[in-house]
């Protein structure tokens, strides 16, 4: 979206994807997985999905629109290409980004780097007393693809967001064994209500039949500053509350420990925040208050044995496959690893509200840190988050660089 969106403005932008294809990052996640937002909150910049497509696009599908996209937009795409160093010439302005590309090492002098890389780093593995001697299968969510090879195998999943729940889905519907291990309280909101509730005025097939664009729809939902969300968020999940009491009390009974956000302010505010720990529930939370998954809930694990998992309440579970739905490290963590831990230490963290640079009592505080603006280093920027906030905002990302390349004045509170 951001390279679309720099395009158009006739900035010339490289981008660089380890994968081989435009959209590979879709199609080699688990099999069952479609997007959990409705279809017109997931519009793309400049060219609208056709209006039979499905409510819910499954991964394929939609890999297969990004790899077209990037065709049709003509975008400057270099596929199985991976960045794997880069420093910054503060006398030059300029970056030196070193490219693995057909097994040879190319750099690139571009004036502003843009991570491009969705809401989170590399896979967040956990280190856990015993995991050498367990004597079945281990794997992190990220490497998970089917759950046709586990029927009739014990299956243990350790954590509660999106993916936890997805595979968990996955796993019963191949006749496994399915256990979710939930350390903490989880948001879980039921799609049927933001379609209804959440999106409908907005994002709909009735807001646009009443003349509501995706454009204009986006900077109706833009129009509220972040300081303010938390208000208007909480008398939202209130309702939710209020709407869906029997489903929450289902999913009570069974065990699973319900959370509506820090401060009540539900699923959005969270994703902001810290992009994880929620789920739109598509089908899973009625098999666990069926009974149909079951949920060990509120404790950790100690330890794991040859053929068990040991809870640091005394408790065991056997099992033959353990599956790791731990997330993602940050963004900040790739910044690091690239670049060096000192930019990274710099920019600071991202996401969350506040400034993007430590410790500043500035007027940044109350926006989303480091997200599309600058950054304490020069040259660097992110492009993340959900389609919606993508697309929106690429075009904010793109003005910036676009100026900055016409020698345009662009001060910034108080950064050089």
């Amino acid at each position: 979206m951001l390279a679309a969106r720099l395009r158009r403005l006739g900035v010339p932008t490289i981008v660089v994807e380890k994968n081989k294809r435009a959209g590979d990052s879709w199609r080699k996640r688990y099999r069952s997985l479609v997007l959990h937002d409705p279809i017109w909150y997931d519009q793309l910049p400049y060219m609208p999905f056709p209006d039979d497509w499905p409510i819910f696009t499954p991964k394929d599908k939609f890999g297969d629109w990004l790899e077209m996209y990037a065709k049709v937009m003509e975008l400057n795409y270099w596929g199985s290409s991976e960045a794997i160093g880069a420093s910054y010439d503060t006398d030059r302005g300029e970056w030196s980004v070193d490219v693995l590309r057909d097994g040879k090492t190319v750099t690139l002098h571009p004036r502003q780097l843009v991570f491009a890389t969705g809401a989170y780093g590399p896979p967040k593995d956990i280190a856990v007393p015993g995991h050498d001697d367990f004597g079945g299968e281990q794997l992190h969510s990220s490497r998970y693809v089917s759950g046709e090879d586990y029927a009739g195998r014990r299956c243990i999943v350790v954590g509660s967001g999106s993916s936890a729940h997805d595979i968990c889905m996955d796993l019963w519907e191949n006749d496994a064994d399915v256990t979710m291990v939930q350390r903490s309280p989880t948001i879980v909101v039921p799609s049927d209500h933001l379609v209804k509730d959440g999106f409908a005025k907005l994002y709909s097939e009735e807001a646009l039949a009443a003349g509501i664009t995706t454009e204009i729809a986006d900077i109706v939902a833009a129009s509220m500053p972040f300081a303010l969300m938390p208000r208007f968020h909480k008398l939202s999940t209130d309702k939710a509350r209020e709407l869906h009491a029997d489903f929450y009390e289902r999913l009570s009974k069974a065990g699973f420990l319900v959370g509506f956000g820090e401060d009540e302010t539900g699923l959005l505010l969270q994703a902001m925040r810290t992009a994880s720990n929620y789920y739109i529930d598509v089908g899973c939370s009625d098999l666990i208050a069926d009974g149909e998954i079951d949920i060990k809930s509120g404790v950790g694990i100690a330890r794991i044995g040859p053929d068990s998992v040991i809870f640091d309440d005394g408790t065991t579970l056997p099992a033959d496959v353990i599956i790791y739905a731990t997330g993602y490290r940050s963004m900040d963590s790739v910044v690091a690893e690239l670049i060096s831990p000192d930019v990274a230490a710099r920019v600071g963290p991202l996401w969350g509200l506040g400034s993007g640079v430590r410790n500043d009592p500035g007027p940044w505080q109350g926006e989303l840190r480091n997200m599309w603006k600058p950054t304490a280093q020069p040259g660097l920027w992110f492009q993340g988050g959900n389609l919606a906030l993508q697309r929106f905002h690429s075009l904010h990302l793109a003005l910036q660089i676009k100026a900055r390349m016409e020698g345009i004045a662009t001060p910034v509170y108080g950064m050089a």
